[in-house]
């Protein structure tokens, strides 16, 4: 199947305006390389990229498509649902929880968790985030 190449984030505002309504295979998506801070970093090369498909207009609210490559990085998270779409990771929490990632999953995050991604397989999943 071809690479699905995502409108830039200002046509997609006007996409999704117009019609009320905008899908793609978010498996196929091209994503663009994010920076990870180094000393997030614990241990491997992982590297992360993602689109963002949607914000509001103050910014305090996004959706997309994020990925990450094996390796294992810790995080301060924001208010945020996901679900799995590939891949697989172990997700720690500071206060001694752990789950397991896997294609499926449906997880909630909360604003100031600190976590730390265990990244097994690369991990794709579409979100929803508020700042």
């Amino acid at each position: 199947m071809p690479e699905i190449l995502v409108p830039e984030t200002a046509d997609l505002a006007r996409m999704v305006g117009a019609a009320g309504v905008f899908a793609v295979p978010a498996g196929d998506v091209r994503l663009s390389p994010d920076e990870l801070d180094p000393a997030q970093i614990l241990a491997g090369s992982p590297q992360v990229s993602s689109v963002e498909l949607w914000s509001s207009p103050d910014g305090s609210q996004s959706r997309g498509i994020w990925e990450i490559t094996p390796g294992t990085v810790t995080d301060v998270e924001n208010d945020e649902i996901f679900v799995v779409l590939s891949g697989r990771a172990t997700l720690e929490v500071e206060n001694g929880a752990s789950i397991e990632l896997t294609p499926g999953s449906v997880c909630l995050l909360s604003a100031g968790t600190r976590t730390t991604w265990i990244v097994h397989e690369t991990l794709r999943k579409v979100y929803h985030c508020v700042s």
